[in-house]
């Protein structure tokens, strides 16, 4: 003990290792009877700390850097979402589910009517909120993995440049059982919002992005009372709509089979962007509360460890959303035309884009804690550009531009669809397509002259003539070949 009677930080730094090392060896009952003074019964303490070492070294194990090398523990996540989602204890009567069934089946053949792209092979389904938690959580796994490991490094990096040089040692042993905590309260958050999202979503497109599998169509029943609450439309209309927009949202990404993977991929992109602002993270540090640890799962869902968007990350924010809404602006207009025969289309649909546009609380959370919170600002544009498509070239050729990557519309498409127009009706004509620089430059490559193509600073493409090489003298090389006769 020191002379002013308080602990020797030595004996504190070495309980430390002790009780977070990598070892997490046996702790010294002297050594707590020393930093307690003799105050507390050291076997009593002894037994308190080892217990509090065992639940941190179980933690260890059951989050954070699993095996596979994953940040969130998924039966955490799973297990916290389907608790919420079954909370209701509503199940699926036999009448939703016979309703359903055959609202699917009338949408199925409107739809025909109004898309070229086939109809689904496998039938539509109905989910309770326990299943489409199970359904959806691939998806999941898949979106939110790589940004929890943005998180969980740029933490560890910034603790590392912050912790004192003879306390790195230290805060390498416990390295894995911070990444483990973090990784727990982050599988914990996200969890609950996708349970609080089971009880909102009321089909399989609702969210923006891709949930269920390539090809799967459902709706949620158990949501439906919330959904057309102050709508007041009869049941089977709304059925009907809803059945409607989600086959055509199932039958686009099964048609478009590269569709989902390149949405999926823009998501990605986006949150590995994401930075950590490390100045709210020492500030956090220092504010944190031991007896209050359920503020750590708050900081991380209001994202407030997160540094403003980079100019990069508001540009594939800016291609994400452009991309959602094409997606969307093409569902929109499909369904409406497919179900102009019902007296109250106009109305749920309009219900349908507000609800959209606002979003709901679930989705705002997650948008909080893994930046996703993604609405198709630019909706109405995107479907008056599918309209005046349709009008002008019709169906077919509208639906064919899913058919590759390259044909999807642009964001300067959506701006203006003149030019999109004007070339679908070219080609519908038959015409040759207007050259450019890069196609003369290509024509002249496959012919089999030797040009190389030269990018300008203007970004222009021009072909320049290969010079015959030299050789040792400085004179060009003779052609090779039969001399001619």
């Amino acid at each position: 003990m020191a002379d002013n009677d308080s602990p020797d930080p030595e004996d504190f730094e070495e309980l430390l290792r002790q009780l977070f090392g990598s070892g997490m060896g046996a702790i010294d009952p002297e050594q707590l009877q020393r930093l307690t003074g003799g105050a507390v019964d050291p076997a009593m303490l002894q037994q308190m700390m080892s217990s509090f070492q065992g639940m941190f070294s179980g933690m260890a194990g059951a989050a954070g850097d699993t095996d596979d090398g994953t940040v969130i523990n998924w039966e955490t996540a799973q297990r916290q979402a389907l608790h919420i989602a079954n909370q209701s204890g509503l199940g699926i009567t036999t009448g939703q589910r016979t309703d359903l069934d055959q609202a699917f089946v009338l949408a199925s053949l409107w739809l025909s009517d109004a898309t070229t792209i086939a109809e689904l092979t496998q039938p539509a389904k109905t989910l309770t909120r326990g299943e489409w938690v199970e359904h959806t959580m691939p998806v999941w796994q898949e979106l939110a993995e790589p940004f929890a490991a943005t998180m969980t490094n740029s933490f560890m990096s910034t603790l590392d440049e912050q912790v004192p040089e003879e306390m790195k040692g230290m805060i390498a042993g416990a390295g894995r059982l911070m990444r483990s905590l973090g990784g727990a309260a982050y599988s914990t958050q996200l969890g609950q919002i996708i349970g609080r999202l089971s009880t909102e979503v009321v089909a399989g497109g609702d969210v923006g992005f891709p949930l269920l599998p390539s090809g799967e169509a459902a709706i949620l029943p158990q949501n439906f009372a919330d959904f057309k609450s102050g709508l007041e439309v009869a049941d089977d209309q709304l059925a009907l709509y809803l059945g409607t927009r989600e086959l055509a949202h199932a039958r686009l990404f099964r048609h478009a089979k590269w569709l989902r993977l390149h949405v999926i991929s823009q998501i990605i992109e986006f949150t590995r962007g994401v930075a950590i602002d490390t100045e709210r993270v020492e500030e956090a540090a220092r504010e944190f509360d031991p007896e209050h640890p359920e503020r750590l799962g708050e900081i991380l869902q209001n994202g407030s460890f997160l540094k403003p968007e980079s100019a990069e990350q508001k540009a594939a924010r800016s291609r994400l959303e452009n991309l959602i809404a094409t997606v969307e602006g093409w569902v929109d207009v499909v369904t409406t035309d497919a179900t102009a025969r019902l007296p109250e289309a106009v109305r749920i649909s309009e219900a349908v884009r507000r609800r959209r546009a606002v979003g709901n609380p679930a989705e705002k959370a997650l948008g909080s804690l893994m930046q996703l919170e993604l609405r198709p600002r630019r909706l109405r544009e995107a479907a008056a550009m599918w309209r005046a498509v349709t009008d002008a070239v019709g169906i077919a050729a509208r639906d064919a531009l899913w058919d590759y990557p390259d044909f999807m519309p642009t964001a300067e498409d959506i701006d203006d669809p003149a030019a999109l127009i004007a070339r679908l009706q070219a080609n519908a004509r038959g015409d040759e397509p207007v050259r450019d620089e890069m196609d003369d430059a290509l024509a002249k490559l496959l012919a089999g002259d030797e040009t190389r193509l030269i990018e300008g600073e203007d970004g222009t493409i021009t072909p320049r003539e290969t010079e015959p090489p030299a050789d040792e003298d400085g004179s060009a090389e003779p052609p090779t070949g039969p001399h001619p006769v």
